[in-house]
């Protein structure tokens, strides 16, 4: 999971860096190859290693401020384009982040019949 976690979070900088910063397919100008690169470096320290969910589905934020509030523009701007670029990875993300809502909800869910059972 984590290496095409990496390989959309590439892309999506990528084609934000074309469109934005007009750099040519497959470059990045500097401020964006500073972003890949603290992205790259995030990830390997993650502690959910490869099981990694998607940042956006993350109860741990372990990106600084303002590379957080960068790599956020580059969602926004990238994510609703990724239909048109790559659909296959576009659809990828939205199934994983509904499977991991509908986990979340079932958990909680299970933890608050727990809870009610516990205080009868």
């Amino acid at each position: 999971m984590q290496q095409n976690d990496l390989n959309t979070v590439r892309f999506m900088i990528e084609l934000y860096c074309r469109r934005k910063h007009k750099t040519k397919k497959g470059e990045l100008c500097g401020e964006c190859q500073q972003l890949w690169e603290y992205v790259q470096f995030r990830r390997a320290k993650c502690p959910f290693g490869e099981n990694k969910p998607f940042c956006s589905n993350c109860r741990i934020h372990c990106y600084k401020p303002e590379m957080r509030e960068k790599i956020k523009e580059v969602m926004r701007y990238s994510g609703p384009r990724m239909m048109f670029y790559n659909p296959r990875v576009a659809w990828a993300h939205v199934s994983e982040t509904l499977k991991r809502k509908r986990r979340e909800k079932k958990i909680n869910k299970s933890l608050k019949k727990t809870q009610n059972d516990k205080s009868e």
